[in-house]
């Protein structure tokens, strides 16, 4: 029986966030250059994306590029833009015919400018849909989003119009990046790597957390359906007694 079969519909995580991890790895490991694996990565995006938007996954967010990647070797960094821009243009119908709304956050200013206008006219002509959110973090760095929603807050209460004591949990989240989505139950990584890398360190305080020693490039929709699987056997307690959790 398949991971997929075993799986709770009724139980799902609604926001899965995953950090793929290991492309470069993946290509050393074969002779190849460090992008031959953020290729093959694609790959494995396309098939979690269309594996997540069969079972019902209703937010997925990917670990794109970090802000910290912009220090990887000029080639790399270019390549990987480049590839950005192709690989929207040629799934940009797919996500159309499967009704996924294509969204991105991080400091996006900070892209290529061609890049960026590619980036922004698939966020427009996928705003429509219905379907899944699918979110590629891009030059992303979660302090700095921490910074930025301290800012507008600090921006409101030198105004006058917000009092420091007013200031509560809900209200610095509705000044995060992520701001209209719920926060991940479920956060991925791969590689065998056990670290978070500065991803959605707020949104995270309560996600259940799966790691896999697999690298991205051999990750597929099978081994997130394991992911899921395993999250649903977990006890989410919040803080509270398995006793007052059932």
């Amino acid at each position: 029986m398949s991971y997929k079969d075993q799986i709770d519909l009724q139980k799902l995580p609604r926001h899965i966030a995953v950090i793929m991890d290991g492309n470069g790895r993946w290509a050393k490991g074969k002779g190849k250059l460090r992008v031959f694996g953020h290729h093959n990565g694609v790959l494995s995006v396309r098939d979690v994306v269309e594996g997540a938007g069969e079972l019902g996954i209703e937010y997925l967010t990917l670990y794109t590029f970090s802000a910290e990647n912009w220090n990887r070797p000029k080639l790399e960094v270019t390549a990987i833009m480049e590839l950005l821009i192709g690989t929207l243009n040629k799934e940009i119908n797919k996500l159309m015919k499967n009704n996924v709304r294509l969204n991105a956050i991080g400091d996006l200013n900070k892209l290529p400018g061609k890049c960026h206008k590619e980036l922004l006219t698939a966020i427009e002509r996928t705003s429509a849909n219905t379907g899944m959110v699918l979110t590629l973090a891009l030059s992303y760095s979660s302090r700095d989003e921490i910074v930025h929603a301290a800012r507008q807050l600090a921006g409101q209460v030198q105004k006058g119009s917000l009092q420091p004591a007013d200031i509560n949990e809900q209200m610095f989240e509705d000044n995060l990046y992520t701001n209209g989505m719920p926060n991940p139950e479920l956060l991925i990584r791969t590689s065998g790597e056990y670290r978070i890398s500065n991803y959605l360190l707020w949104q995270i305080a309560y996600a259940e957390l799966y790691f896999t020693t697999k690298l991205w490039p051999d990750f597929r929709r099978e081994d997130l359906y394991e992911a899921i699987l395993d999250y649903q056997k977990r006890e989410r307690r919040f803080g509270m007694t398995s006793e007052q959790v059932n």
